[in-house]
């Protein structure tokens, strides 16, 4: 079953400082029918405006990925974390018990643009941590690159949860696939660029959830930039 989700649908906020879309339910976004897929609870498309960000705030019992798309984003954190995360970057914030941090803009310049990603851990209480790994072009040209799984494989972040997150640079005209078994589903997120997913077209902030299909097909019509997650 392939159920697209179209950027234009997607739930709306503007800030002047943020302006944020909702794949998912988030804030004052509400959509019974879109309350995430599986343990993927939130993806937010956030462009940050130079010099700002969020505030210092908390979180709790959530595994928080931060993929940066362009600019320079700056984090400080409860833990004594301070750092900043880049594109080809990918940043994990495990709140667990509980965390406080901040996110800003780190430019006077220039947009900051990421996604903002929840899943839903499989344990509650878990104690906070922090990582943050560099995924070179090089290793996500032409591939579906594993950048974040239950078990770190292949230099990956470790999340806690059945989720493999897979990344993906695709040129106009490449086709790759990835093998679903039948008791797993799949969300595709496009990032940048059109391509079709099995079959089905997809702009840039289109998603869509996989189910029932034995194999996921990813073909670009240009230049692309996509996240494959694989989910329990």
């Amino acid at each position: 079953m392939l159920e697209p989700r179209r950027s234009e649908d997607r739930g709306h906020a503007q800030h002047g400082w943020l302006e944020s879309y909702h794949t998912f339910s988030f804030a004052g976004y509400h959509d019974p029918k879109h309350m995430g897929v599986r343990a993927l609870r939130v993806i937010n498309e956030d462009r940050v405006q130079p010099g700002k960000g969020f505030e210092t705030h908390s979180h709790r019992d959530m595994e928080i990925l931060s993929y940066v798309i362009e600019g320079a984003l700056e984090h400080k954190d409860s833990m004594g974390n301070g750092s900043i995360i880049r594109p080809g970057e990918l940043q994990l914030m495990r709140a667990g018990t509980g965390v406080t941090h901040s996110e800003f803009n780190q430019s006077t310049q220039e947009l900051v643009h990421f996604l903002q990603i929840w899943v839903v851990p499989d344990t509650e209480g878990l104690e906070p941590a922090y990582d943050q790994r560099q995924f070179p072009d090089s290793e996500r040209r032409g591939r579906l690159r594993l950048i974040a799984s239950p078990d770190g494989a292949d230099g990956s972040v470790r999340v806690h949860q059945d989720v493999s997150l897979y990344a993906t640079l695709m040129d106009e005209g490449d086709s790759l696939e990835h093998a679903l078994s039948r008791d797993r589903f799949a969300w595709v997120q496009v990032v940048e660029g059109k391509l079709e997913v099995s079959g089905r077209a997809l702009d840039a902030g289109d998603g869509m959830a996989i189910s029932n299909e034995p194999v996921v097909t990813l073909s670009s019509s240009s230049p692309a930039e996509v996240l494959l997650f694989e989910l329990s």
